[in-house]
């Protein structure tokens, strides 16, 4: 129960209602857990640290989100650059043919 409660602020938008129910979670962990292949167990001095499933995991999942986040940017970015450009066409007056379908789509932005 924990588990769900503390991620449910990060979820994404669309998510159903019951994504964060427990049942849910475990079904998710458990498939992570039968999708994730077992580290090797190496022998090595005592003290030595040993890759666990869940650190397998864990690396697997930081890896494709901060993916996600790099595309992100990239899309946020590009974005940004071609709205400075449209407002710089629109300050030298090169945009008033559309300014009322600009208009527009910044509305369907905004809501």
């Amino acid at each position: 129960v924990s588990v769900s409660r503390a991620i449910k602020p990060f979820a994404e938008p669309g998510r159903p209602p019951d994504w964060f129910s427990q049942k849910h979670c475990a079904s998710q962990y458990s498939e992570l857990l039968e999708t994730t292949e077992t580290p090797k167990r190496k022998r090595g001095e005592k003290g030595e640290v040993v890759e666990t499933v869940e650190d397998v995991i864990v690396r697997k999942l930081t890896a494709e989100r901060v993916e996600e986040l790099k595309k992100m940017i990239k899309e946020t970015q590009e974005k940004y650059r071609q709205l400075k450009k449209d407002a710089e066409l629109i300050q030298a007056g090169h945009m008033d043919n559309r300014l009322e379908e600009l208009c527009n789509e910044i509305m369907m932005w905004v809501i």
